[in-house]
């Protein structure tokens, strides 16, 4: 990070929240994908063994694929207050920590949460995942909501540990903030999730109907835990259009087969003017930054 980017770090709150793995979630056997014919695929919940932070999020055989182990505070009944708290309070790059059963002790790394179903991602070496159960507890050590660059008061800041912002190294050039990203996202193909009241939780879709246009723009490439940008997306007081504005997330969840829907897109930075300056990097990824998933 340029010297010269100065933070409020010292002053934000560490809290815990804790949650619990969650089970695989199922509302019907069947769902019609966006060209009509019905699919049973897995898809959100659970200990995902085979799919991780660094994976491709394209061509898994499932459906909104949760990368590593998904957590929830409360996860029969996930609207409520607890549920919110837990969602809302982990930040990307937090530390987690099983504290019951036979994984308990070890340390993890939450790399993101999905919106609907209210998870909180959570990243874990492989002899960890062969330990977890479901209802196993996790406790996270949040850090980062508040988070803000006194510098540049029109960038918000959002879901983010301070130590992950550190090590995506954002520049400063022209009065500019220079963000690393491995991809730009147009503001035309965000989907599911727009018109959410805030991005301090859940994400929002990439939608990859058009197969054609998502590889003519090299969104085939995408990997779970990069970090990209969207343009003309502005994600301050919801997620919503504009002209200039600029957002920055990372992708939490595979692609998918639901119209309207593809990889989500947690938010970590938002400027409604065109003040975020988006740098192509095939390297921006947080598993990259952390050494997590396949980068361990």
């Amino acid at each position: 990070m340029a010297d010269t980017l100065r933070t409020n770090k010292e002053k934000l709150v560490m809290i815990s929240v804790q949650g619990a793995v969650a089970p695989h979630v199922r509302r019907q056997a069947f769902r019609i994908d966006a060209e009509g014919a019905p699919f049973a695929l897995p898809g959100v919940g659970g200990i995902t063994y085979n799919v991780r932070v660094g994976d491709p999020v394209f061509g898994w055989a499932g459906d909104h694929i949760e990368p590593g182990v998904s957590t929830a505070a409360k996860y029969e009944k996930r609207g409520e207050e607890e549920n919110r708290g837990y969602n809302i309070l982990s930040c990307i790059g937090n530390e987690a920590r099983v504290v019951s059963g036979d994984a308990k002790g070890a340390r993890g790394v939450v790399t993101g949460h999905h919106g609907g179903i209210e998870h909180v991602l959570v990243d874990f070496d492989d002899e960890t995942l062969d330990k977890l159960c479901i209802d196993d507890k996790i406790l996270i050590r949040s850090y980062g909501q508040g988070l803000r660059l006194p510098d540049y008061p029109d960038v918000k800041l959002f879901n983010v540990d301070p130590g992950l912002l550190e090590l995506m190294e954002p520049g400063e050039a022209g009065g500019r903030l220079q963000v690393k990203v491995a991809a730009v996202v147009p503001a035309v193909l965000m989907g599911s999730g727009i018109g959410s009241a805030d991005a301090a939780s859940g994400d929002y879709d990439i939608t990859t109907t058009d197969k054609a246009e998502i590889a003519r723009l090299g969104l085939d490439k995408l990997r779970f835990g990069d970090i990209v940008a969207l343009a003309d997306c502005d994600n301050l007081y919801g997620r919503s259009y504009r002209r200039g504005a600029v957002s920055v997330g990372v992708v939490v969840h595979s692609d998918c087969l639901l119209a309207g829907h593809g990889p989500g897109v947690a938010t970590v930075m938002t400027c409604a003017s065109p003040v975020i300056e988006p740098v192509l990097d095939d390297g921006a990824n947080i598993g990259k930054y952390l050494g997590i998933g396949r980068y361990r």
